[in-house]
């Protein structure tokens, strides 16, 4: 069986869906290919191939004879930014002047013809709109002319040029198709006015399509760059992470992230490790424990032996696996697409018959009423309305949603939410409020305020996640510390501290146990209380009695449990995934009426876990918080981050919940819902339009009424289409949203 390579290869030269298929298309062709696939958002292709067969360099060339590029070399590769960003501000720039050109070309054209030398004026004017700003369209319509293949740049370049040249020739020779009106037909507006249009959508939509690679990015500068290493006589180098081979010895010091995955052996610490399970609370690690690349050591130091380095490690396979995630082809493919896919072909087609058709049946001098008919054909059924049906109603329903603290990446999220019939929300920083916080203190002492004190004044010399729980809640009554004396602290068990000669203890019930200190009845079971609600239970121990039980939890946001309601009165099923225990996790499902949840979870199992669902033909959507949560992301049809949570998540997601309040969600669903109408009424009216107006400007009436389409009434009607479609657009503002219905 032949070995193949999967890499990915960023592109160059795409400027629409037509144009990803069609490098998609060459590439899969090639001996050697089995596969490829182009990320038309990301302006990248995923390529699986023999090496054996072909070579990076080989696509590259075969690519490039179809009129586009991929970037095989790696420091290409790395300025697909920069040339990405230069592109972008050309765009603008074309936008720009030729909007300043367009407007006095409308005003001569529309309101001022008996201006002297106007048309004069208008040609100078749309030379450089049509053949300057608007180049582009003609070389790509080119390219796919080249291949026998068409898009919508095709036929922007047939209804703009041939409008043009009418136009120009009109212009010179103003008495070869004089019309009754004593004016030759000028039709300079229409085109500048087309590739003002085109060019204003292509601007928007790269603007949209600009931050795509940012998450990964971020998630690659999880790892150092450079590493301490330790040699085998002890002493210390600092040498490149990439230098790093399996069981050498690293050392980790205070703040640092970790560089690879490995094992402990010397030192112990606390170490943050939100970036892989997702949990708030740093886990402890001692010798013997494993640690993974891009987490974060808090105040301790220790060396590590490697066990999983470069592409190896946990870390660089989820950044493959977002990678891959992303770049895959949604189920559904937008419907504009596929319809554009057929309209240009078609309307190429009904121009062909329509000028032959009427120079062979237009009598004695068929040509000016031909060239009148074709003219029609192409202009009335400029894809101007076909294009702003779905980017107009998808701005106002970003907008909209913007007004509700939702904030949409990803069109193609907001146009899948309303299909969406399970929903899989991450624990912590979800449901939850992503931070351990004291919630109980039940005191077994009179003495309060020297208890308190000590407290806080053992807590704040403690590196342990909850004893900066519990300062802060000291903290924040304004407890004032004192000075204490003996501090230790004892590993899984807790701390113990002298003031004024006598030894308190703060920790769990084994170090209860081991001090001497026996619990009552009463105190196990109002612990044990405690644990089944998922709070982790600690004692304040002093002359052999508890003095106080104090619980602390990650608590459920006050809007989750209704929130879950909603969800589920939709009709959508609610799982829940977490790294948490089992315990745990099962307290909180209990809490919030969420029957399907995973505990110990870690980001790999979450993907399959969703992938899973789609294969059960579920439309999924994943609410996270964290960087653990950005693979599960990446595989989900709809992605949504909480607002509080990490960059990271929220530049994988599709949307962002500025509130972290998940009804927010039931809105996002309701806010597709209606721009998903919106948007079929566009393309409704833009295909009706085009139904009876191609038609009526080919002349089908003629032989029946006499009535001929003037070619500028033809400009006015694909005006009046496109103000039509962006004026629905705009009644989705006027639109209610209720988190119920």
């Amino acid at each position: 069986m032949a070995i193949t390579v999967r890499k990915n290869f960023p592109v160059t030269g795409l400027s629409c869906a037509s144009c990803a298929a069609n490098v998609e298309k060459t590439l899969s062709g090639q001996p050697g290919v089995k596969s490829a696939t182009v990320n038309y958002a990301s302006s990248t292709v995923w390529v699986e191939y023999n090496p054996e067969t072909t070579t990076p360099p080989g696509l590259r060339s075969v690519v490039q004879s179809s009129g586009y590029d991929i970037l095989t070399d790696e420091e290409e590769a790395n300025q697909q930014t920069t040339i990405a960003l230069r592109e972008s501000e050309i765009l603008r720039w074309k936008t720009i002047g030729a909007s300043i050109l367009t407007i006095p070309i409308v005003l001569l054209g529309m309101f001022l013809m008996d201006f002297p030398y106007a048309n004069w004026i208008m040609l100078v004017l749309a030379t450089p709109v049509v053949f300057w700003f608007g180049r582009n369209f003609f070389v790509n319509a080119f390219k796919q002319l080249k291949h026998g293949s068409t898009n919508m740049d095709t036929l922007v370049a047939l209804s703009t040029g041939i409008a043009f040249f009418f136009s120009l020739i009109n212009t010179v020779f103003p008495h070869l198709l004089m019309t009754a009106s004593g004016h030759p037909p000028i039709y300079f507006e229409a085109s500048a006015v087309i590739i003002v249009f085109i060019l204003l959508g292509k601007l928007l939509e790269e603007r949209a399509k600009s931050n795509t690679s940012s998450a990964i990015k971020k998630l690659i500068g999880l790892q150092p760059d450079s590493v301490t290493f330790v040699n085998e006589d002890g002493s210390e180098a600092i040498m490149a992470v990439s230098s790093v081979q399996i069981d050498n010895l690293l050392r980790v010091k205070p703040g640092e992230r970790i560089p690879v995955d490995g094992e402990i052996t010397e030192g112990s610490s606390f170490v943050d490790e939100s970036s892989i399970t997702g949990e708030p609370m740093a886990a402890e690690k001692i010798c013997g424990s494993k640690v993974f690349a891009g987490t974060i050591n808090q105040r301790g130091s220790f060396v590590l032996k490697a066990r999983k380095v470069g592409s190896e490690t946990l870390l660089a396979r989820i950044i493959l696996m977002v990678q891959e995630a992303q770049g895959s082809k949604p189920a559904v493919q937008k419907l504009v697409d596929k319809i554009a896919s057929v309209f240009v072909p078609l309307v190429i087609g009904l121009a062909i018959i329509t000028l032959i058709s009427w120079m062979i049946f237009g009598g004695a001098q068929p040509l000016p009423q031909a060239l009148l008919a074709m003219v029609s054909v192409l202009i009335i059924a400029c894809p101007c309305a076909l294009g702003l049906a779905t980017p107009t109603a998808i701005m106002v329903g970003i907008g909209k949603g913007a007004e509700h603290g939702i904030l949409i990446k990803d069109a193609h999220g907001l146009e899948l939410s309303h299909r969406i019939n399970a929903i899989v929300l991450d624990k912590t920083g979800t449901i939850t409020m992503g931070k351990p916080t004291v919630t109980d203190w039940i005191w077994q002492t009179e003495d309060l305020s020297l208890v308190k004190q000590v407290i806080l004044s053992i807590e704040s010399q403690s590196e342990h996640p909850l004893a900066s729980a519990i300062a802060s809640s000291l903290n924040g009554e304004g407890t004032e510390s004192k000075l204490i004396t003996d501090f230790q602290s004892i590993t899984g068990r807790g701390l113990v501290a002298t003031f004024d000669g006598v030894t308190y203890n703060i920790g769990n019930e084994l170090l209860m146990r081991e001090t001497g200190i026996v619990l009552t009845e009463e105190e196990k079971e109002k612990a044990y209380e405690l644990q089944e609600q998922a709070k982790t239970v600690l004692f304040v121990g002093r002359n052999g009695e508890i003095q106080v039980i104090i619980a602390i939890a990650d608590q459920i946001k006050p809007s989750s449990v209704t929130a879950i309601e909603h969800l589920r009165s939709k009709g959508i099923e609610i799982h829940m995934l977490t790294g948490d225990n089992e315990h745990t996790a099962a307290s909180i499902a209990n809490q919030t009426g969420i029957t399907k949840y995973k505990a110990g979870f870690l980001p790999e199992d979450k993907a399959a876990y969703i992938q899973a669902l789609q294969k059960e033909g579920k439309i999924v959507a994943m609410v996270g918080d964290g960087i653990n949560d950005s693979l599960a992301m990446a595989q989900a049809d709809v992605s949504i981050a909480m607002g509080n949570g990490s960059d990271i998540a929220m530049d994988v997601a599709k949307m962002t919940i500025v509130s972290s309040n998940l009804d927010s969600i039931s809105l996002a669903i309701e806010l597709s819902k209606q721009t998903i109408l919106t948007i079929r009424q566009n393309l409704f009216w833009a295909f009706i339009y085009n139904l009876i107006g191609i038609p009526i400007a080919a002349g089908i009436l003629y032989p029946f009424t006499g009535f001929m389409l003037n070619p500028m009434i033809a400009g006015a009607a694909m005006a009046l289409s496109s103000v039509s479609v962006v004026s629905n657009s705009l009644r989705l503002k006027l639109k209610k949203m209720n988190v119920s219905s």
